[in-house]
């Protein structure tokens, strides 16, 4: 194993001070316990957004954390939920009286934690939605879930979500906005390559030089199929016709896509990926309205694709359009 580390229990704390330097205008770094949250002050009366989960799948969450989009993220060790303390003070630092929604993938671990949190959060008067995020159509039931693991859309629901919190939408209203982006978006992905946790020190899972995983989760969980290596063009069939047929997209729909890159991916191969997509699109009548394409949620250095289809109407692209200034979001 070679990483660029100094010790594997330090990782995200220096992360997290790394990040802080980078970014000091954007987000501060708070520790024991764990978060990050927006650098300026939130205005009274504005609904706080807030989500997290396991370290490891760099930029989600704290990348995201800034002006339009989350106002909190709070991360836990590599591919283990935050803990409800993390959370708890987390909202504590972004409530400004008009409640805070939670934005949580579809794992065991985090539903518990993020669920707890709430409880402790309404015992001090704060109130909270949750809005969960399973949109992976790859496995119904996983090693760390039970249902459709949450992934791509959970960028679009942080986004989107967070656009219409800064627009001053009341608490519900954000609520309902992100479960519509969660009932019209679906994603998919595979793996080249395994990653590596830093405190285990050897992959997670091994593929021959000749094989690909269909279907991987972003921890490196079992998917579909372990099938013999096919070319960029045979893997985006796959991919998107799943997700087609999933929905179903509609003649006529319009889409926000993502090509997300697994973290060991170069962006040359992932832009082979969206070209694809793009004509599989245009085959189906289906218009890319907005695109994202490059490293967005991530399984430390495990190289492979997801690909992310959102069915939006006008309303989901205003608020994807609206202003957004985070870390790796800039618009």
């Amino acid at each position: 194993m070679k990483k660029l580390i100094n010790s594997p229990s330090i990782v995200v704390e220096e992360a997290m001070l790394g990040m802080a330097r980078a970014h000091p205008h954007l987000l501060r770094a708070h520790f024991d316990p764990n978060y990050i949250v927006r650098a300026d002050a939130l205005r009274p009366g504005k609904v706080g957004v807030l989500s997290g989960g396991g370290s490891g799948h760099e930029p989600m969450h704290g990348g995201f954390v800034g002006a339009g989009m989350l106002d909190a993220a709070c991360p836990g060790r590599i591919f283990t939920s935050p803990t409800p303390d993390q959370i708890e003070a987390a909202c504590h630092a972004i409530h400004s009286g008009a409640g805070i929604l939670f934005i949580v993938k579809n794992y065991t671990g985090d539903i518990l934690n993020f669920d707890i949190a709430a409880e402790l959060c309404r015992a001090n008067g704060i109130d909270v939605a949750t809005l969960l995020i399973h949109d992976d159509v790859a496995v119904q039931d996983s090693l760390y879930t039970a249902g459709r693991r949450g992934v791509g859309i959970t960028v679009f629901a942080e986004k989107i979500c967070g656009a219409a919190a800064e627009a001053g939408a009341p608490l519900d209203r954000v609520a309902a906005i992100g479960r519509k982006v969660g009932q019209q978006g679906r994603s998919m992905g595979m793996a080249l390559t395994s990653c590596i946790v830093p405190a285990v020190g050897r992959p997670t899972f091994v593929l021959k030089e000749d094989e690909m995983e269909i279907g991987v989760g972003i921890h490196g969980e079992p998917g579909r199929e372990r099938m013999a290596l096919q070319t960029a063009d045979e893997i985006t069939d796959i991919l998107a016709a799943t997700i087609f047929d999933d929905l179903p997209f509609r003649r006529g729909s319009r889409v926000i896509a993502m090509v997300n890159g697994m973290g060991g991916t170069p962006l040359i191969e992932l832009y082979i990926i969206f070209r694809r997509l793009a004509r599989l699109c245009d085959d189906r009548n289906i218009t890319i309205s907005r695109n994202l394409v490059g490293n967005y949620v991530t399984s430390l250095e495990m190289a492979g694709c997801s690909i992310t289809l959102l069915e939006a109407d006008d309303e989901l692209l205003h608020l994807w359009d609206a202003p957004v200034h985070t870390a790796a979001l800039h618009w």
